[in-house]
């Protein structure tokens, strides 16, 4: 997730696993987080919602929050959340 300022990489994930097309993907994406399309290009309300759902949050700064998931929990729960396998992550 290093990097990602937004949705990115959960619309990446579904583009190279279950050859999605972009628009696709993205659909499916903003569907399964409870957002618009338009607004997972916003990296305020991404923050908040992958805070919410546990899917871990990408920091500016060195300021983390206590409640947050490890990566590896992180990993697991955009797994649940995507209906998806990701290496790594068991389930």
């Amino acid at each position: 997730m290093n990097g990602l300022r937004a949705a990115g990489d959960l619309v990446a994930r579904l583009e190279m696993t279950r050859g999605m097309k972009l628009a696709e993907a993205k659909s499916h994406v903003a569907g399964k987080l409870g957002t618009s399309v338009a607004e997972l290009a916003d990296p305020l309300v991404i923050h908040e919602v992958r805070g919410e759902l546990r899917l871990g949050r990408v920091f500016e700064a060195e300021t983390t929050y206590p409640h947050d998931p490890s990566p590896q929990e992180a990993k697991r729960n955009i797994a649940a959340l995507l209906e998806l396998h990701i290496g790594g992550a068991g389930r």
